[in-house]
């Protein structure tokens, strides 16, 4: 007989006990029963995040790509060997040459013909631009387009054509056959610096920054009407932008006495107010902005390998945006006209190589008179220049006044001697003379017999280690030859910062003296 609870179940039914959950399906395992459906602001929530994500990812990749197809690139140097390491742009010290390119091609056919800059075209604009390793420091130095100097040996990177080296010509004329980098490799000679990048704009790019930023104020003393460069403007503060910017920065004759130390000092005025509105605009800590900037600049940009990135323009931009404008230092190197023609210049010696060593030395130009011994690498002087002792003259004493004692100059660097040769006098030998002597890169105090007492004073005097005496039988009493270690100053190893090189700062507001020959009536 069947038990009376055995029941007979149709296949694909359930049992009392195996009776389905709600939602279940008959049958089913609990386990691959499928979920509930996720809340709806979940849904939107995660769409809008990947539309944001990929919206930005693309927002990016466009500004890159189209910043970088902007960018035009040309080598650093034009054969110069290089003994420092490649700067790190986010934490080193750098320096930067910003050259302004006079060519007349392309869009910049309306300034001239093509004849009027040949070869590479030539720098209508030179400055250095130094920012210090904490980001607390910027100085920009300017140096005339008619300063002669002496160009290097360079080598046209088009071409592989090798250009012998120059003597006395402008300095604008340095990038004219060889290309940006024999411009660079100039300046370092010129310095002793060792420049991390370069940046070339041309006419284009200030008519475009200038736009930009949605103009710039510049202050003139009169009215000013300059045929040539076009700029017109009247007496007092007025906003340039585009075409009147770029006559501003242009005009050769239309301010100080109409030669280029006036337009330097325009040109100086006008990237102060351009520093200025950038600070108070917040532009430098504003993505948007600084975007728009970039594209403006970058399209008329050329720059050396190393800085043909976006990411390496926008962190040298980052850098500067908490400067105080009280430390953005606009610097002129010191120049005279030059005696082969007073229609040129040369270097005023020896301010301008006691320059040159406070910039090697990263002293803060700012604060004249500041001093500091530079390291080895920055002065090319030997690590143990430090100043010895005073020695006590042995017994019996020497009367000063009668020893002789010279100085040889084998720094070429012009009066660089007789600087020397007075500070001995100075110090009480006043016997001291000097001469010319051929180019030597270690100074020597060199003594001869009888006279091993006087050399460790004389060396003392300038700060000369007591290393670098030497006797020698070929010296009539004391001679101190001067190398290319001791540039400027008159203590050994030691620079300063001369005065009046900052001709004003980024907080300074100046108004432009205009020429009187182009006052407008």
């Amino acid at each position: 007989m069947r038990r009376r609870d055995a029941r007979v179940q149709e296949p694909g039914t359930v049992g009392a006990r195996g009776t389905a959950r709600h939602g279940e399906a008959p049958g089913t395992p609990r386990h691959m029963n499928a979920p509930k459906g996720l809340p709806l602001w979940l849904k939107v929530t995660a769409v809008t995040v990947s539309v944001l994500l990929v919206g930005g990812i693309a927002f990016a990749a466009y500004w890159v790509i189209r910043l970088q197809s902007n960018i035009s690139k040309a080598p650093l140097s034009a054969g110069a060997s290089r003994t420092e390491a490649a700067a790190n742009d986010a934490t080193d010290r750098l320096q930067i040459l910003i050259l302004g390119s006079d060519t007349r091609d392309g869009k910049n056919s309306q300034y001239g013909s093509t004849q009027e800059s040949t070869g590479y075209g030539q720098s209508d604009v030179m400055m250095l631009l130094d920012i210090s390793a904490d980001n607390k420091r910027v100085s920009l130095t300017s140096f005339p387009r008619d300063l002669l100097v002496d160009v290097p040996s360079c080598t046209d990177p088009k071409t592989n054509t090798v250009y012998q080296p120059h003597s006395n010509v402008m300095i604008n004329s340095a990038m004219a056959e060889a290309g940006i980098g024999c411009a660079v490799d100039t300046v370092n000679k010129l310095t002793g610096l060792q420049i991390d990048h370069f940046m070339m704009a041309d006419f284009n790019a200030v008519k475009e920054l200038s736009n930009a930023v949605g103009g710039v104020d510049v202050c003139v003393s009169d009215a000013v009407y300059d045929p040539d460069s076009g700029l017109r403007l009247p007496q007092g503060t007025s906003k340039v932008q585009g075409e009147q910017a770029l006559a501003f920065l242009r005009t050769r004759h239309g301010f100080g006495d109409g030669s280029d130390l006036g337009r330097i000092q325009a040109q100086q005025g006008f990237l102060s107010s351009l520093t200025r509105k950038i600070k108070s605009d917040g532009t430098l800590g504003n993505p948007q902005s600084l975007l728009s900037i970039a594209d403006a600049v970058t399209k008329n940009l050329t720059v050396d390998e190393g800085l043909a990135s976006v990411q390496s323009l926008l962190t040298i931009g980052s850098r500067l945006k908490d400067v105080d404008l009280s430390k953005v230092a606009f610097v002129s190197a010191p120049t005279q006209p030059a005696a082969v023609d007073p229609n040129r210049l040369e270097l005023v010696q020896p301010q301008a190589s006691q320059l040159f060593a406070a910039m090697r030395a990263n002293l803060d130009l700012t604060t004249p008179g500041a001093t500091a011994a530079p390291s080895p690498a920055a002065s090319g002087a030997p690590s143990n220049s430090a100043a010895p002792t005073p020695s006590a003259p042995a017994a019996p004493a020497y009367d000063k006044a009668l020893q002789p004692v010279s100085v040889a100059d084998g720094t070429g660097i012009a009066s660089r001697g007789q600087e020397i040769a007075a500070a001995l006098v100075g110090g009480g030998f006043t016997k001291a003379a000097h001469f010319l002597a051929a180019a030597v890169p270690k100074t020597v105090v060199y003594y001869g017999p009888g006279y091993a007492d006087v050399a460790p004073d004389v060396a003392s005097l300038l700060g000369i280690p007591a290393s670098q005496i030497e006797a020698s039988n070929g010296v009539v009493g004391v001679q101190v030859y001067i190398g290319s270690d001791f540039d400027s100053g008159t203590k050994y190893g030691v620079a300063s910062v001369p005065s009046n090189v900052v001709k004003q700062t980024a907080g300074d507001v100046k108004c432009q003296a205009v020429n009187p020959a182009l006052v407008a009536r």
